[in-house]
């Protein structure tokens, strides 16, 4: 997260003012740091660049997160179908499998690699005109935003 949004940025519980405990920096921007409200005593976390600024009365219903953990659980308490997914190659599989390939390199960490294994899965899940629509929103919103000086927070609003 880069250092001068904690200027903008207060508790999304209560409004207020947050105190910034910063434990590792790369630059301009941190990389981790504990956050805390000093009026209501929120807790927010920043790991990895990204800042964790949801309200902790609200609970966590995150299905994403639960089919990463159950996927990759089940992959380690089942090594030979984690071996039918990872160790064939990626045309053998059928597109919801490629799909959770993609996931389980996300997973590891793999990036690049599950970019590109989704999008592979992607044309076999979806019809070109939903692509070509899809494609296209994202070439919009990525020339909107383009016109902008100012810093685009991301909301995290769901997977994608």
């Amino acid at each position: 997260m880069q250092e001068f949004l904690i200027e903008m940025l207060e508790c999304p519980s209560c409004h207020g003012e947050l105190n910034w405990k910063i434990i590792q920096h790369q630059g301009d921007r941190i990389e981790e740091a504990e956050v805390n409200c000093k009026k209501c005593d929120g807790t927010y976390p920043l790991k990895e660049g990204i800042g964790l600024f949801l309200t902790p009365d609200l609970p966590r219903n995150d299905l994403w997160e639960q089919l990463d953990s159950q996927l990759i659980q089940y992959l380690r308490e089942n090594s030979q179908i984690e071996s039918k997914l990872m160790d064939v190659p990626l045309n053998t599989l059928n597109p919801a499998d490629q799909f959770f390939r993609s996931q389980v390199l996300e997973e590891r960490g793999e990036f690049a690699q599950a970019k590109a294994t989704a999008n592979f899965a992607y044309s076999k899940l979806y019809a070109p005109e939903y692509l070509k629509c899809y494609n296209a929103q994202i070439n919009y919103l990525i020339a909107q935003l383009s016109i902008f000086d100012g810093p685009i927070i991301d909301l995290a609003s769901g997977r994608g």
